[in-house]
């Protein structure tokens, strides 16, 4: 029983001892839950920073909204008539001050009923200021000149966060008489630079227990891949281990060292710089003729012509006089003038494996943007754009 058990204990010490010590080719065993893959840091490199092109999960701005009153207008304010809400508004606050204007009707436009917006950032504390934005709500034609009154600003659970007041920076304006009106911008708009002083904190999620996530902007199979190639790349030679792990193709789950803090280990990989990759992929934007094509946009040789047809219709009035003493009128007639003219129709090949002979076939059509639209679509009716075309 005895040389039993030791010839098995000699079996298990050769098996173990045949299992590689560094299971995921980087140091010391890990476990199932994070097993990094090698990969080559060399393809991953480029320009781009990797804190420009994730988020980090847990760290994340919260919007803020409020009701309140702009006054000092002078003239371009709200008509208590067309918008009663505002006399209301007014009422209220004037209540509260200790002045009772609930039996008069008041007819000044120098106050304006708005909405307040507002982002909170992460992790920022009790005392902080921070920008809001102002909106009128009724019928006033500008907010320059006014100052915003206290004005509570509440998140999405219902609780004051931040309180805004100040007066307000409005880019645009507006001027009219009595047969013209000239408008600049947009005058109803305006921000408050630091209007907002932070009154509650909101609790962040940016866990210090060492695994931290980060999720791309773009999601990509290719650019997560690289992301971790890079990091770990990094890691190996600043902390001898392995930090990164994808789990799709838009989140990486990061292990920070033990002898780091979450602070540094963010700062140091966020200034990392990889090579983002991105869908092949053609933005078209047909209100204003812009046409926006990727680098890696392909089209298969294809021949096509485009021809521009004018049609120009022409009036030319004319009298018509009846013969000398006839009961005939004489009538005004018009001849009608319809001339039609086509451009081009000659054929031009435009194909490409790169975006410089894309641009450069298109360019030799030689036609407008709402041109190269149409053909653009055209191909990719036919089957020849290797991309995905988006319409706006």
């Amino acid at each position: 029983m005895i040389r039993t058990f030791l010839a098995l204990a000699v079996l298990l010490a050769s098996v173990a001892s045949a299992i590689p010590a560094d299971l995921n080719g980087y140091g010391a065993p890990t476990s199932r839950q994070f097993a990094a893959v090698p990969g080559n840091p060399l393809d991953a490199a480029g320009s781009v920073r990797i804190k420009d092109i994730v988020t980090v999960n847990g760290v994340r701005a919260n919007q803020l909204v409020g009701y309140g009153l702009v006054v000092g207008l002078q003239g371009t304010g709200d008509s208590m008539r067309n918008s009663p809400f505002t006399e209301q508004s007014m009422q209220s606050m004037l209540d509260r001050m200790g002045v009772n204007v609930r039996s008069q009707s008041a007819r000044n436009r120098n106050i304006a009923a708005v909405t307040v917006t507002a982002e909170l950032p992460a992790f920022i504390g009790t005392g902080s200021r921070i920008d809001v934005t102002v909106s009128s709500l009724g019928d006033a034609s500008s907010l320059m000149g006014g100052t915003l009154v206290m004005t509570p600003l509440y998140g999405a659970d219902g609780e004051i966060y931040a309180v805004g007041q100040g007066p307000l920076a409005v880019s645009g304006f507006s001027s009219e008489g009595d047969s013209e009106r000239l408008t600049q911008g947009v005058p109803t708009t305006g921000r408050v630079p630091n209007g907002a002083l932070v009154e509650r904190e909101v609790p962040g999620h940016f866990n210090d227990d060492g695994k931290l996530a980060i999720e791309l902007v773009n999601p990509d199979f290719k650019t997560s891949i690289r992301v971790v190639d890079i990091v770990n790349d990094y890691a190996r030679k600043r902390w001898g281990q392995s930090v990164a792990q994808e789990e799709d193709f838009r989140t990486i789950h990061l292990r920070r060292p033990s002898e780091v803090s979450s602070t540094r280990f963010m700062a140091e990989i966020g200034d990392l710089r990889i090579a983002p990759d991105q869908v092949a992929r053609v933005v078209i934007d047909e209100r204003t003729g812009t046409v926006v094509i990727g680098q890696d946009v392909q089209i298969s040789t294809v021949a096509l012509t485009h021809g521009n047809l004018t049609v120009r219709i022409s009036e030319m009035p004319s009298v018509s006089q009846p013969a000398p003493f006839s009961d005939g009128q004489t009538v005004v007639t018009s001849e009608t003038i319809v001339d039609a003219t086509q451009d081009g129709g000659t054929f031009a090949y435009v194909g490409g494996a790169d975006l410089e002979t894309v641009v450069r076939g298109l360019n030799r059509i030689g036609l407008r943007p709402t041109g190269i639209i149409a053909i653009l679509q055209a191909i990719k009716t036919a089957g020849a754009l290797q991309a995905e075309l988006v319409v706006q």
